[in-house]
């Protein structure tokens, strides 16, 4: 049986609203989505993969990228150190647009194509945990993000800025950005084209401002030095590489393009719309820690720009953030079907949403939100290391050949069932990968590795690494076996 509905019935032709492409790749009409997880026909397929870049551009430009871009000299680094922690970090966009790449080829996204890595149950559990958690984790700080800039300008409207008030706005902008994800795909891609060049001619302004008050030359008061230079460098960039590494379900925005695509185009669109962006908005949080205190970064960045701009910059950050939760709640929906539960793709958005409005209500009401922001993305590595490394492994190994259709068969006579719809050598590959990391982190807690090597965080590298490996060699093994 399939565990997907797809809206609004079998068949049917999407609501149409003027102005934007539809599912089916209509240029004159636009409506909710008619597809979730459920494989994509060649006739349905449209559009060219340098589209990807806007998509993942847009998303990238946005108020989380320069809180971390600053927290890496909040940890102590240098300037040129932080610049040079934040090229390493978003080097692993190149991961994220190889796992784009099976979109095309399969016309499925992510969470189904992962059926082959994990079988059908098996990846059930993965979409829970590495698809759905992690997701509504990640919306829920970027929502959070984007309620701390849309504060400022509620106060600046002359608007007590209470808890009632913070909960309004917080519904508010979660209300915007699930607008996005439910219209789906073909909206997201028409929408963000513009969305990526207003938040270009911000951000140019910003950076200007920004680069006129920065000391290129800037080393804290005590460098750090031996030990703790290298805990911190490698902190830094799983910090850093925790942005693209939580995009395994890259596929999702590819899988429409049609099975002809080359397969370099799609990787390289993708990685590059990440990249570009992650480089810049970062490198600005981190040059504008050495000239304000970025640990209030929304009201001390102000300071750094006209009187007249600021509230054009704090828009921005709500609209880069929006950009960004629309395809995280996008995935998300299709992870929820991928868990196996009945529900249709835009009514599965809507749930996300409503969860991570709860979180986002905890971090920014109750908990600190910079600790938490730390904590959830250097925890979220310990497991998407390990998966994308997987994910990555299985690609290569198979030469990208992904056959839509058999990974849709969920029975146990389908191809992908393996030994009780578990595939042994994903599941243990995936929890090598885990334990690995577990072993070497050192967050919120420091696991016995770390603790040997005086706190050297090697979670991510041991991640993955091990995951690849372990996944190889049993994957050779069962093919050598028969």
């Amino acid at each position: 049986m399939a565990s997907t509905l797809p809206d609004p019935h079998p068949g049917a032709r999407p609501r149409a609203v003027d102005g934007v492409a539809n599912a089916s790749g209509d240029p004159e009409r636009v409506g909710i989505e008619a597809h979730g997880i459920d494989h994509i026909p060649d006739s349905e397929r449209r559009g060219r993969p340098r589209e990807l870049f806007s998509v993942w551009a847009a998303a990238n430009v946005n108020y989380l990228s320069l809180v971390v871009g600053g927290s890496l000299v909040l940890m102590g680094l240098s300037l040129w150190q932080a610049l040079a922690v934040i090229v390493v970090g978003n080097l692993f966009w190149l991961l994220t647009g190889l796992l784009a790449i099976p979109g095309p080829a399969a016309g499925a996204p992510s969470e189904v194509v992962t059926r082959a890595l994990y079988g059908v149950r098996g990846n059930r559990v993965n979409n829970a945990v590495t698809g759905w958690l992690v997701s509504v984790c990640y919306f829920a700080l970027n929502l959070a993000a984007a309620a701390t800039a849309a504060f400022s300008l509620v106060g600046r409207a002359g608007l007590p800025v209470n808890t009632g008030t913070k909960a309004a706005v917080v519904v508010l902008i979660a209300a915007v950005t699930l607008a996005i994800s439910v219209f789906g795909h073909a909206a997201i891609v028409r929408l963000y084209v513009p969305i990526t060049l207003a938040l270009t001619a911000v951000f140019a302004v910003v950076g200007v401002a920004v680069l006129r008050h920065t000391d290129t030359g800037y080393v804290p008061g005590r460098p750090l030095t031996g030990t703790a230079l290298w805990a911190t460098l490698l902190a830094g960039v799983a910090l850093i590489a925790s942005g693209p590494l939580s995009y395994t379900t890259s596929a999702d925005f590819s899988r429409y393009l049609p099975r002809t695509t080359p397969p370099r185009a799609v990787a390289g669109w993708t990685a590059l719309g990440g990249f570009v962006p992650g480089i810049l908005v970062c490198g600005l949080g981190a040059c504008a820690a050495t000239a304000v205190d970025m640990g209030d970064p929304e009201s001390s960045l102000q300071q750094l720009l006209p009187g007249w701009f600021r509230p054009v910059f704090l828009l921005a950050l709500v609209l880069g953030t929006v950009a960004l939760n629309a395809l995280t709640a996008y995935s998300a929906g299709l992870a929820l079907q991928a868990v196996g539960l009945r529900i249709r793709r835009s009514l599965s958005v809507l749930v996300d949403g409503a969860v991570s409005v709860s979180l986002t209500l905890y971090a920014l009401l109750v908990s600190d939100f910079l600790d938490t922001v730390g904590d959830v993305l250097q925890l979220t590595v310990l497991l998407l290391g390990p998966s994308t490394a997987v994910y990555a492994t299985d690609i290569l190994l198979r030469r990208n050949r992904y056959d839509g259709p058999a990974l849709a068969d969920e029975t146990p006579a389908g191809p992908f069932w393996y030994t009780g719809g578990v595939n042994r050598s994903g599941a243990l590959a995936l929890g090598a990968g885990v334990t690995a990391s577990a072993l070497c982190v050192d967050s919120v807690y420091t696991g016995p590795v770390a603790a040997a090597l005086g706190g050297v965080d090697l979670a991510l590298p041991a991640g993955l690494a091990v995951a690849s490996g372990v996944y190889a060699v049993l994957t050779w093994r069962t093919r050598a076996t028969g």
